[in-house]
């Protein structure tokens, strides 16, 4: 008997050692959570931080980017010098400026320098598509159904169309005989597709060098990108080179300072004289990280100290 009792106190002494194993186990794995939780929040917190900074950033970009287009818009003729700085091109070129521990990279576009799709000319529509790799019968069919889109009748062109082909559609909608509000618009037109507008890894798109800001029906060739120059009849891809080279020199004036085909002289101006119009994109980081946060924003000069923004996107997407 007594060597039973010795023999279960023995398995009493074995079951509470498991027990023991047990609890220390589930307390090293509530410690462990609870290490784990800890270190997360950290790192969440430092990382909002970090963001929370770098939006601040990109917005201070953005306020300075207003405040070199209202000096370009009514003092860039008078000499006047502001701590030594140059004054910002508006043809997307990169400013870098730094705060602290952390920077804004902005660059200001002239939307007149784009191709606006409410006020151009069919020849330069189709050639910015062509010059994109979009074959010549499927630009025919975009720029006949952009145009065909905002007229106020229902007549279509000979690749274009109307309400009739629009409400043929497995989701039916009429044309809508009036100017775009938006670039995004185009998606209804017919032949339009995501990949002609938006573009792709390898490639921009075509929202990229249009605009409906400009209200000007002549391009700024002190602001177009290449591709928007060579949309130009008469404009080469040569010629478009020499334009980009003499302007990041000095701007272009007027007209007669540069050789250009008399087929071109009827869409092209020189000098910021009409649009009053500036997309501005901003993007802030801290130190020398890549990426950070992107800021877009489309500027209309209303008067010497007053704008309005027509766009705005925060974050945005923006190529470094």
């Amino acid at each position: 008997m007594a060597m039973r009792r010795e023999h279960h106190g023995s398995g009493d002494q074995g079951i509470a050692l498991l027990i023991v194993l047990w609890i220390l186990t589930i307390l090293m794995l509530l410690v462990f959570s609870f290490s784990y939780m800890a270190r997360t929040e950290t790192y969440a917190t430092i990382a909002f931080k970090s963001g929370t900074e770098e939006k601040f950033f990109a917005e201070a970009g953005l306020e300075r980017g207003i405040m070199e287009v209202f000096y370009r818009q009514f003092y860039k003729d008078q000499t006047v010098d502001i701590e030594g700085r140059e004054i910002w091109k508006t043809d997307d070129t990169p400013y870098q400026v730094q705060i602290g521990d952390g920077l804004y990279t902005v660059r200001i576009t002239n939307e007149q320098g784009k191709v606006d799709i409410n006020t151009a000319s069919e020849v330069v529509l189709k050639n910015l598509f062509i010059n994109m790799g979009v074959q010549a019968e499927e630009a025919d069919t975009i720029v006949d159904s952009i145009m065909d889109w905002k007229d106020p009748d229902d007549l279509h062109r000979i690749h274009g169309a109307e309400s009739d082909y629009y409400m043929s559609l497995p989701n039916p909608y009429k044309a809508k005989n009036a100017d775009f509000d938006t670039l995004e618009e185009l998606l209804l037109v017919k032949g339009m597709t995501s990949e002609i507008l938006y573009g792709t890894k390898d490639k921009k798109g075509a929202i990229d060098f249009l605009t409906i800001n400009s209200g000007q029906g002549e391009i700024d060739i002190n602001a177009a990108p290449k591709e928007v120059l060579m949309s130009i009849p008469g404009i080469t891809a040569g010629l478009a080179d020499a334009i980009i080279d003499k302007r990041k020199d000095t701007e272009i004036k007027n007209l007669a300072e540069f050789a250009l085909p008399q087929e071109s002289l009827r869409y092209v101006t020189a000098g910021e004289g009409g649009s009053a119009a500036y997309t501005i994109d901003s993007i802030g980081s801290r130190g020398n990280q890549k990426g950070g946060y992107a800021i877009r924003a489309t500027v209309k000069i209303a008067g010497q100290d007053d704008y309005k923004i027509v766009y705005y996107k925060s974050p945005a997407t923006i190529e470094p």
